[in-house]
């Protein structure tokens, strides 16, 4: 039977070893700034153009729209992963309403999610996916695009 000391020695280890991987995350999410410096790419929703930025890398990922107080009509971030799989998103230290659209790599539009701000609710893709398009909440409604409209851009390919 394991003691109660042992337990938490194991659980102290535990954290000392996964500390220097957490760390770089948690200031991630914490510096209150929002990352607005990201590569663009140009996107089309029918006739409708995206400026979306490009988050990339696990870090910028895991910081996406946060700390931002505002959004302009036309802009978004679209969230690129290595791989497909089951995409889920949450608001931490969001602050504007979004709609996440779970995107395949042919630029099909798998499915839409709104998002209030703050939530730590989780959100998830359908299907496995690699691209992710955040964009200001009811933004796809307002231009009746729902799943399985089609993305236009250099990340799905052409069409």
């Amino acid at each position: 039977m394991l003691t109660t000391t042992f337990l938490r020695l194991l659980r102290a280890l535990l954290l000392a070893a996964w500390l220097p991987f957490l760390l770089p995350l948690a200031h991630a999410q914490n510096d209150g700034k929002p990352q607005l410096g990201l590569p663009r790419v140009a996107l089309s929703a029918g006739m409708h153009r995206i400026d979306a930025q490009v988050a990339a890398t696990p870090e910028q990922r895991q910081i996406g729209l946060m700390h931002r107080r505002e959004m302009p009509v036309h802009e978004g971030m679209l969230f690129v992963f290595e791989q497909p799989a089951t995409q889920c998103f949450w608001m931490r230290n969001t602050l504007i309403p979004l709609t996440a659209a779970f995107v395949a790599d042919d630029g099909r539009i798998v499915n839409l999610v709104d998002m209030q701000p703050l939530s730590e609710a989780s959100h998830c893709s359908t299907e496995p996916v690699r691209f992710v398009l955040e964009m200001n909440q009811s933004w796809f409604a307002k231009r009746r695009i729902a799943a399985g409209f089609r993305l236009g851009g250099a990340p799905f390919g052409p069409r």
